[in-house]
């Protein structure tokens, strides 16, 4: 690959994650990444400060803020990269499987979980997805007004709350990409790719069946993983030479 700088932002909050999305409770991260971190490394190293010669790659709910941002953005980003993405679909009002008692028991035992938080602090140790669902209601569906986590959820009491879920899906890439088909064209290349064992591979093939649909140029590589297992691989072996091909390294980029 060559030379360039590769820029690694700190986008969590007290949640575990930012979702990379604008929280009037825990943040702008979209214009972080978008703007400011962008205008930060721009005045401070020695950059082509130009759309051409910047990248945007991200893995799981990285790749949902590649492709959230990405979409918004084209006249910051000249390439994207596209990686197991989490969240693309808007989240159904009854999960599969939510007849099952045991569902009904885990939404009983996750609403009690948060009912017994006294503050964002305290759900530091809780188990991964359990962190997650609270980003993303963070991220989401914020309320300032209801301490003391400051989000809703879009299930209460067991029952769909049917304008929170709105409000999820309002922030599904898969059920607002077509706005942004214009944005997504002006960009020299886009790449995706996922593990053939990843339950994430479904929405990415779908978010990939979209680009071809509008003619979109994309790659799109279903590989040997897990989730987690090739990132490593995958960064070095296929995302850096991806932007060494894809992106302006002369002065004169625009």
């Amino acid at each position: 690959a060559k030379e360039m700088i590769v820029v690694l932002p700190d986008s969590k909050t007290l949640y575990g994650g930012s979702m990379y999305s604008s929280s009037a409770t825990t943040g702008n991260f979209e214009k972080f990444i978008a703007r400011d971190l962008v205008a930060y490394i721009d005045a401070h190293y020695r950059t082509l400060p130009a759309r051409a010669s910047r990248g945007l790659v991200g893995h799981s709910m990285g790749g949902y803020g590649a492709t959230r941002i990405g979409m918004k953005y084209p006249d910051v980003f000249g390439s994207l990269y596209i990686m197991s993405p989490c969240c693309l679909s808007p989240r159904p009002s009854m999960p599969p499987g939510a007849a099952d008692p045991k569902f009904a028991d885990a939404e009983k035992k996750f609403e009690e979980t948060v009912a017994s938080l006294k503050s964002p602090t305290d759900a530091a140790n809780l188990p991964f997805f359990t962190r997650a669902q609270l980003a993303s209601a963070a991220a989401w569906s914020p309320d300032p007004k209801n301490p003391p986590l400051y989000f809703d959820l879009p299930m209460k009491d067991g029952v769909p709350q049917p304008e929170i879920l709105a409000r999820w899906t309002a922030n599904a890439p898969l059920a607002f990409i077509d706005q942004y088909i214009d944005n997504l064209r002006q960009y020299r290349a886009i790449a995706m790719d996922v593990g053939d064992q990843d339950g994430l591979r479904f929405d990415t093939k779908k978010l990939h069946d979209i680009l071809d649909t509008y003619g979109l140029q994309n790659s799109f590589e279903i590989y040997h993983g897990t989730h987690t297992s090739a990132v490593a691989d995958r960064f070095q072996n296929h995302v850096l030479p991806f932007f060494s091909s894809n992106l302006c390294f002369q002065a004169s980029c625009q």
